[in-house]
């Protein structure tokens, strides 16, 4: 009787199991078709239901994880350590709702802010992911051989350079050949115009000279003149004092202008911490890219390296998007949602595979040897 109930439950979880990863990766297949179809800016700029449909993706990748992982840390079989769930589960959940208000302040308030509130969130997220990485990584005795502890320096020492890079890279030039290849089509014909007035005066000169005819046409438009000089002096003073002062800055402050009091307020009160900020998403970044690696040199040929290696490639995905954001985002062109930011979306769903893979074998592995014992 107690075998029959053992099997059944075993399957039950097994069809359970199933049907979450299947669920994890539909999600990130569509949100990779969404981002493929739809990521081209058209001419006016990007929609609004685009925005939309990138942050129901991403919160969507990020509260699954959360859930899960909270299911690993209730769950008193888990072989890796309910601690290590729970800072995971915290980070994944802080960044779901730091994505919430990073949403509302971008599509529902239409702002564009150094810092917003959102960003203490994000902060906590790379705090707890890198506790639970961190537990899970330094929780047992690592025997990582000297190369692995030389591949592990590399990684590190290419990812700082490269978040190095893109923090202090100039942020017009540089991106807009890279990102923007039509900025360069549009910076190249200056240069060729700049050459065509060069050469014509060498070949109007000697054209010049041979007609004497210019000393006769000059004295016509003498007479007129002096009666159109009259009535241009009255007008021009008052077109050039009207034209600086219609297209001012008051039309470009109107539309900056609809945002609540408090929203440009707290907007003021929170950008002296732009720099501190982003000084701290850099190293966070990093450092994740550290774990991450050791992650998978340490549980490569274990019985539980597949779930590992889902958390590690989470934080691979989840340092690709942060690079691309940081470098994108320098450039006054840019616009949110494009292709390599769907790595944020990966990243979520990554972080829920492992820990569906991880619950999966810690059962399973009670399980049997419950059946051992019996």
């Amino acid at each position: 009787m107690s075998s029959s109930t053992n099997k059944s439950s075993s399957s039950l979880s097994l069809f359970s199991v199933q049907n979450i990863v299947l669920a994890e990766l539909g999600w990130a297949f569509l949100a990779l078709l969404f981002f493929l179809f739809f990521s081209v800016p058209p001419a006016g700029g990007q929609p609004a239901w685009y925005g939309i449909g990138t942050l129901i993706f991403e919160l969507g990748a990020y509260l699954g994880a959360a859930i899960l992982c909270f299911r690993n840390w209730k769950s008193p079989q888990i072989v890796s350590g309910r601690n290590v769930w729970l800072g995971i589960g915290m980070g994944t959940f802080s960044y779901f709702l730091g994505s919430v208000i990073f949403g509302y302040w971008e599509i529902g308030l239409g702002q564009d802010p150094a810092v917003s509130p959102g960003d203490f969130f994000f902060v906590l997220a790379y705090l707890f992911l890198g506790w639970g990485m961190f537990s899970a990584v330094f929780s047992r005795k690592l025997s990582l051989e000297i190369w692995q502890w030389a591949i592990v320096a590399g990684i590190g020492l290419v990812g700082g350079l490269l978040a190095w890079w893109i923090s202090t890279v100039p942020p017009n030039v540089p991106q807009q050949s890279l990102l923007m290849p039509a900025a360069i089509a549009q910076s190249a014909p200056p240069s060729k115009p700049a050459k065509a007035p060069v050469k014509p005066p060498a070949k109007a000169s000697p054209k010049s000279k041979a007609p004497a005819a210019t000393p006769k046409v000059t004295p016509k438009p003498v007479a007129p003149k002096p009666v159109v000089s009259p009535a241009v002096p009255s007008a021009s003073p008052a077109a050039p004092i009207a034209s600086p002062t219609a297209p001012a800055s008051p039309a470009a402050i109107e539309p900056a202008s609809t945002a609540p009091e408090w929203v440009t307020s707290l907007e003021a009160l929170l950008a002296p911490l732009e720099g501190p900020i982003g000084l701290f998403y850099v190293i966070s970044d990093v450092a994740l890219l550290i774990l991450a690696t050791i992650l998978l040199l340490a549980f490569w040929g274990g019985r539980f390296s597949l779930s590992w290696r889902m958390i590690a490639a989470a934080a691979f995905s989840l340092y690709i998007a942060d690079m691309w954001f940081k470098y994108a985002s320098r450039s006054p062109d840019y616009e949110s949602g494009s292709l390599p930011e769907v790595f944020w979306v990966f990243s979520g769903v990554l972080f829920g595979l492992g820990a569906v893979l991880e619950y999966s074998l810690s059962t399973r592995s009670r399980r049997a040897g419950g059946r051992r014992r019996g």
